[in-house]
Parts: structure tokens; C-alpha cells; sequence
């Protein structure tokens, strides 16, 4: 079974060809990644779970036009995996930033949101599938470590003693 897409992490970046290599570089180290997309920041619309709950229309304040933004919904829902920021629940459109809220939340139904990202789907540059095995393929034979596991001295002298590679 697919996972959905996660949101891991942030890079920082000159243009948007430089930033999927700043990502591949820090994050598809891990075996499970099978493409990359990056954003630039301020195409992300980020809410905690306590700004949503003090939504009361007023998000809605902006004139609604016939134009509509298409928006990708990514939703923190637990605090039980400390890599990974949110998961891709969908896609939303709105005319205002407040309609695609409402639609997020209604996407959501009862799956806790304890932070929501709106992404401006236009704004996405995404890795090439037909790059996936050259991006991805080297990482599937290494042993992926959280980083907890280099946390002590006396972790790395057992490693060693029982020839851990690293």
C-alpha cells in the first residue's frame, strides 16, 4: 500500500531547479521517498490547530471572484512521528483563501488537525517520475538510522563492538 505524500521538511534555495536538489540531498536519503516536490514558502498557507479553532468567517473578509485557486491540503494529525510534518490529504479550490479553509477542513472530516497547510498547487515543482530510480534507487539498499540512534557516546561504542556499520 501507497503512503500519501508527506510533508518532511523545509530547504533553502536560489530557484526552484536548486531547491529539488538541496531536498534530495537532505531527504531522500530515506528509503520510503519516491518523488519530491518543493514550494516556495510563501505559496504555503500554514494554520495551527488553534488559529483554525478562532476562524469565525472573518478569514472569509476577501471578495470573492470567479477565480479560483486550486490548492493541495496537507494536515498534521498526530504528534506521534517526529519526521513527518503533515500528509497529503487531497486537493481543494477556493476563491478566497478562507473558502479552501472551510473545504480543507470539510476534506478532513474527523481526522484531527493539529496543523493545516494550504499549498498553491500552481506553485509546485515536482521531481520527473521518469528520474525516480536515479533519485531514489541508491537510498533502498542503506540502513536508514533516526538520528536518536547516534545520541550517545555508549550507543556508538556498542555499534562498533558488534560491527554495526554506520
Amino acid at each position: 500500500e501507497r503512503k500519501p505524500h508527506q510533508a518532511v521538511g523545509s530547504v533553502h534555495a536560489a530557484d526552484p531547479e536548486h531547491a529539488l536538489l538541496m531536498a534530495r540531498t537532505v531527504f531522500a536519503r530515506r528509503p520510503a521517498a519516491v518523488s519530491m516536490w518543493v514550494v516556495p514558502a510563501e505559496r504555503v498557507h500554514a494554520f495551527t490547530a488553534e488559529e483554525l479553532a478562532q476562524l469565525d468567517g472573518h478569514e472569509q473578509e476577501a471578495t470573492s471572484t470567479s477565480a479560483t485557486t486550486d490548492y493541495l491540503v496537507v494536515v498534521k494529525s498526530s504528534n506521534r512521528r517526529s519526521m513527518t510534518f503533515g500528509d497529503l490529504l487531497g486537493k481543494v479550490v477556493g476563491s478566497t483563501l478562507g473558502e479552501a479553509v472551510t473545504a480543507s477542513l470539510e476534506l478532513a472530516g474527523a481526522e484531527p488537525v493539529l496543523a493545516l497547510w494550504l499549498i498553491e498547487a500552481a506553485s509546485v515543482v515536482r521531481s520527473e517520475p521518469e528520474d525516480a530510480d536515479a533519485w531514489f534507487g541508491p537510498a533502498l539498499d542503506k540502513t536508514y538510522k533516526q538520528q536518536s540512534v547516534y545520541s550517545s557516546t555508549a550507543t556508538a561504542r556498542r555499534d562498533a563492538a558488534e560491527r554495526v556499520p554506520r
